[in-house]
């Protein structure tokens, strides 16, 4: 079956009556396990295309969305490493496995008519344009989604602090951090039937007490910089477009 690709498709956003967004341009955090469903490993087409519309209908409300994915469904950089791999390949490893989730996302996107650009911390021309922060603003006004893969291009640095790095260069209002629970506990919720879930949370309070959110760079960057983070179940339909609108769903975490 043929698709015609976004780049040849009128930007025309689509706003219904009522319909306000709070937030007009995010950085939406993506784990690499949230592209593999229930496949042990991978990228299962079904909840890419599923992410693609949930992307979709946050564009047709005319945010700007620029999207961090992580690689753990291909290559985890640090558990190759813990078992004796040398730290460094095994991070560029990790950092290549995230471009090819974001080469996945951005075929599934183009499908749906949505105009998006790959950007990469490493570069590679033949297949995605390297990262340029005025270049990425300037794609997200005119209405594109940019995807920024390889992380930060560097070592010893996670997706989690390659998003919150992002999300301050472009400006963002907020990350989203999608994830498969609906929201941040004091307790794991999934082995503790009696996990307090936060409905607001501040930065001290995650790094102090080793919540998991993002790990304590990028939530140390996020608070120097007074960007808030809310943290929401993905695998919810339509979860991504009630954060944009403003619902109370999941774990906003901010400062004092």
């Amino acid at each position: 079956m043929a698709y015609q690709l976004a780049s040849s498709m009128p930007v025309t956003p689509k706003i219904k009556t009522g319909e306000k967004p709070v937030f007009k341009r995010v950085l939406l955090k993506l784990s690499g396990e949230a592209l593999m469903g229930q496949q042990g490993l991978g990228i299962d087409p079904e909840i890419v295309d599923q992410i693609a519309l949930e992307i979709k209908s946050v564009t047709d409300l005319d945010v700007q969305i620029g999207i961090v994915i992580g690689g753990g469904n291909i290559f985890r950089g640090l558990s190759a490493s813990a078992r004796g791999m040398d730290r460094v390949q095994a991070d560029y490893m990790g950092m290549l496995a995230t471009v090819i989730n974001g080469m996945a996302l951005q075929d599934y996107l183009e499908r749906h008519h949505v105009f998006t650009r790959l950007q990469t911390a490493i570069r590679m021309e033949e297949i995605a344009e390297p990262f340029i922060r005025r270049r990425a603003i300037r794609h997200l006004e005119k209405g594109r989604v940019v995807i920024f893969a390889a992380g930060t291009g560097n070592p010893y640095f996670t997706t989690d602090t390659a998003a919150t790095l992002r999300a301050i260069e472009i400006e963002a209002d907020a990350i989203l951090k999608g994830t498969k629970v609906d929201g941040v506990y004091d307790a794991d919720p999934k082995t503790n039937p009696n996990a307090k879930k936060f409905e607001t949370v501040t930065y001290l309070d995650v790094v102090k007490r080793g919540l998991k959110v993002m790990d304590t760079t990028a939530v140390t960057l996020s608070m120097d910089n007074k960007l808030p983070i809310i943290v929401f179940n993905l695998t919810e339909p339509g979860n991504i477009k009630r954060v944009i609108l403003g619902e109370k769903i999941g774990t906003k975490v901010i400062g004092d």
